[in-house]
């Protein structure tokens, strides 16, 4: 999460229409807590009973996998990247270049 923050501005259009929510098996109280402490602008939820992990098959062997999703402004699915491999740049310029399709050419 300190990468996502760190490029925050740069991978996410400094927020301009662009939400990132992470989804964590953690509960609200953790996450809350880790956010307050990195002091993020990501949005955090809560996925306790893995039922959003199930949904967008991010569950490998009863764990919720680390996966990203790009999702357009209609709702769909733009960019999976399962799992994501957050040591890798590579994968934080494809999710850059991912959101930049997504977004409104003004």
């Amino acid at each position: 999460m300190e990468a996502y923050r760190d490029q925050y501005a740069k991978l996410f259009n400094s927020g301009r229409n662009v939400v990132v929510l992470a989804v964590s098996v953690d509960p609200d109280t953790a996450l809350a807590s880790w956010a307050r402490d990195l002091q993020t602008p990501v949005l955090f939820a809560s996925d306790v009973g893995q039922n959003v992990g199930r949904r967008y098959g991010s569950i490998r062997g009863g764990v919720d996998s680390r996966n990203l999703f790009v999702i357009d402004p209609a709702g769909r699915i733009a960019k999976s990247m399962t799992p994501f491999n957050e040591l890798a740049q590579t994968s934080y310029e494809q999710l850059e270049a991912a959101v930049k399709k997504t977004l409104p050419t003004n």
